[in-house]
């Protein structure tokens, strides 16, 4: 006999099959084996300009010189960037850069260190 895997909604072990159906007996939740695999949690995988994997609190350099928007000021390549962290969004990287205060960037400007 093959172990179903327990209720995504209410964790209980008691779930049975009914044709491609799983249903839990207990709060009546109906899903299939593909959409259990669906909604795992998908991670996004975030890497720099070498290809390398970013994590949050990683140190990276940057690797060419960023106009600063709204200010006349410039990151200049080489500008070291401790403690990131991982974002969803377009510049997928949050940061304190010294001298320039909070900023967001873009992972392909960038390399670990």
């Amino acid at each position: 006999m093959s172990a179903l895997p327990n209720c995504p909604k209410c964790n209980s072990q008691y779930t049975y099959e009914d044709g491609t159906l799983l249903i839990c007996p207990e709060c009546s939740h109906e899903w299939t084996l593909e959409a259990e695999g669906e909604n795992s949690e998908e991670v996004k995988v975030v890497r720099d300009a070498n290809g390398n994997i970013l994590n949050d609190g990683d140190s990276v350099t940057v690797i060419k010189d960023l106009k600063v928007k709204g200010s006349s000021s410039v990151i200049k390549i080489g500008t070291r960037v401790k403690n990131i962290r991982l974002i969803d969004e377009d510049h997928d990287i949050d940061c304190k850069i010294d001298g320039f205060g909070a900023m967001k960037l873009k992972s392909e400007f960038v390399k670990k260190i």
